[in-house]
This record gives C-alpha cells, sequence and structure tokens, in this order.
C-alpha cells in the first residue's frame, strides 16, 4: 500500500472489501469503474482505486491517498483513477463517506433509455425502504447527466444532481455513482439502485 496515513490502511482494507464484493456481482467488467471511501474531512483525504486497477483481483498497493486537489497525498508510481475528480466534488457536496461507481448493463440501459427525459422514476417499490425512504408512497427520480469527455465538466454535472435524499447520480452509457454514509451503506443503496433499474427495464417488456 503506497502512501502513509493513519487510518488509510482500514479504508484501504474497505476499498478493496467493496470491489471484491461489486466485482464478484459482475458489475466491475474489465477495469472499469472505481471506489473510494473517506479518511478525514479536513482536509479532505480519500482512500481510491488506482487508474487501470483489475478490480477483481485488487491489492491493497493499488488503493492510493489522495488531497481535496485528486493528487496523491504521498509519492507512488501510480495514478489514482482519471475520475478521481468527481469523487472529490461528491465528498465536498453530500454527507457521505464512500463512492461506489460501476458499469453494468441494466445501469447503462436505464441511463440511455430515460435520458430524454432527465431521470429514472422510481415509486411503489418496497426496496426503496433502503434507500432510505419509509414514507408510504415513496417515489424518488434518480438523475441522469450526460456523459462529458472533459471529467471536470463530469464531476460538476454530477454534483449539481446530487441530492441527499436520493444517493446516485446516473452518467449516460457509463454508469452509475452510488454513495452512502460508509462502504456499508454505499453498497446497500448500489445494490437497490441495480435491482429497481433491472426490474424497471424488464417491467417495460409487459402490458
Amino acid at each position: 500500500m503506497e502512501g502513509t496515513h493513519v487510518d488509510f490502511r482500514r479504508e484501504a482494507e474497505q476499498v478493496r472489501w467493496l470491489a471484491q464484493t461489486v466485482a464478484a456481482k459482475g458489475w466491475l467488467p474489465a477495469t472499469s469503474g472505481n471506489l473510494s471511501v473517506k479518511v478525514s474531512d479536513a482536509p479532505l483525504r480519500f482512500a481510491i482505486t488506482r487508474s487501470g486497477a483489475d478490480k477483481q483481483r485488487l491489492a491493497l498497493d493499488d488503493v492510493l491517498l489522495v488531497g481535496e486537489d485528486g493528487r496523491p497525498v504521498a509519492k507512488t508510481s501510480h495514478r489514482p483513477s482519471a475520475e478521481t475528480v468527481v469523487h472529490v466534488r461528491l465528498y465536498q457536496s453530500q454527507p457521505c463517506g464512500a463512492i461506489v461507481h460501476v458499469h453494468t448493463m441494466f445501469n447503462n440501459l436505464a441511463s440511455d433509455v430515460f435520458f430524454p427525459q432527465g431521470y429514472v422514476d422510481l415509486a411503489g417499490h418496497e426496496l426503496l425502504k433502503a434507500l432510505g425512504h419509509w414514507e408510504e408512497g415513496a417515489r424518488i427520480r434518480v438523475p441522469i447527466v450526460e456523459n462529458h469527455h472533459r471529467l471536470d465538466d463530469l464531476a460538476a454535472a454530477v454534483a449539481a444532481q446530487a441530492q441527499p435524499a436520493v444517493p446516485g447520480v446516473l452518467v449516460r452509457n457509463h454508469g452509475i455513482y452510488a454513495w452512502g454514509e460508509d462502504a456499508d451503506a454505499a453498497l446497500r443503496h448500489l445494490e437497490a439502485f441495480e435491482f429497481l433499474f433491472e426490474y424497471v427495464l424488464r417491467r417495460r417488456q409487459f402490458p
């Protein structure tokens, strides 16, 4: 593990656990996706997967400690994920402690099918409770943003649409950023979103 911090090893282990768990579901094909866990708020520090790492075989050396500028805190031969800037903006704008970004078949389809309306409408589902919505008649709209080539623009678009009540933002044909107060919550939210996206798309096949 490259870089040093009093709590960095614990967070790096959480990142690796997230990667192994999500990869086992088939949600991190090739070397896609990126995952992070916050280490501190002031200054902002978080552990994130390095660029090009195979998340199915993630080692502790594949997890880097970075700061609010998106750069590694300590000298390293690796580069953090190219989308680190999106994580920075989410940590700065949302009350979250972990972020997962995955490319799956169903979240990509949902992001493309529903892009013209700008969101995926989810209502009447028991699993909305996993996203913190226990109220009767719960309904949420998961925002969808364009897949901007410039990552600063992508980060700004995701942050602009992010909201605490809906812990996820879809990027058109590029997957979802989901987050939570810790690694467990981020994973729970991701699993709920993925189930609901698959349900909504499959439901469209029936009258």
